[in-house]
């Protein structure tokens, strides 16, 4: 399968896993427990890619503007979140008097968008690059997707929007995803500034939204769950191919 049609597939199995999030969320499946373990798992497996893959590849490809790329996705994800998202965090929403307007709930909607967006187009700058990194980012993005579905679904349900509004929240998420990956196909040379400002939203989302949802949890074992998501990376990088 060439580059491009293989990063479109896992770009679309990626925007599924939003959808599924939300329908979990939806169906109030027992198994939604387990996400804040992927949670966990994809806060340490993103920092880990983010700082030893998509950085390094960032700099060696844009050595100039890299760095200042970086900081321009962690501080652009950062000032749309205290701007224009006035609460937010990964799990099940449960603070309803804060979303008592659709201007709120959406709000939250469009914070999440720009993630997914350029969730897509970390992965396709991966594999304009290399399939090892694309292989690499597709798991680091997948792996937070579930939650991230499930968070716009119950948010849109805190808001009291109905459970269409719900799944239909988590498939834009999910065709955000999908545009992003199919944007750096179109335009490969765009990978320069793509896969620097890319990596900035990355560690953002890793550190500054996910690690603080780890850190809510009482007890190690949360902890742990990180520190394995950091060690399969590091196992996938034994194993991979010179």
């Amino acid at each position: 399968m060439s580059s491009l049609w293989l990063s479109l597939t896992l770009g679309a199995a990626a925007g599924l896993a939003d959808y599924l999030g939300g329908l979990l969320l939806v169906r109030r499946s027992p198994s939604a427990r387990a996400l804040r373990y992927f949670v966990a798992l994809g806060a340490g497996f993103m920092l880990a890619a983010a700082v030893l893959e998509m950085v390094p590849e960032g700099l060696a490809l844009n050595p100039r503007w890299a760095p200042i790329l970086i900081l321009a996705g962690y501080c652009g994800v950062h000032l749309l979140e205290h701007t224009l998202v006035p609460h937010f965090h990964f799990g099940e929403e449960t603070h309803h008097h804060e979303f008592l307007s659709a201007k709120t709930s959406y709000s939250v909607l469009l914070g999440l968008a720009a993630h997914t967006f350029f969730d897509g187009i970390a992965i396709g700058s991966g594999f304009v690059l290399s399939h090892w990194l694309g292989w690499v980012i597709f798991i680091a993005v997948f792996l937070h997707k579930l939650p991230e579905g499930f968070t716009v679904a119950s948010v849109m349900l805190a808001s009291g929007r109905g459970k269409r509004a719900a799944l239909n929240s988590a498939m834009i998420l999910g065709a955000m995803t999908l545009l992003g990956v199919f944007v750096i196909n179109l335009k490969p040379g765009w990978v320069r500034a793509g896969l620097p400002l890319s990596a900035g939203v990355t560690i953002y989302v890793a550190a500054t939204d996910l690690v603080p949802e780890v850190n809510r949890e009482p007890g190690i074992r949360m902890a742990l769950i990180f520190f394995a998501g950091v060690a399969v990376f590091f196992l996938l990088k034994l194993l991979a191919p010179a």
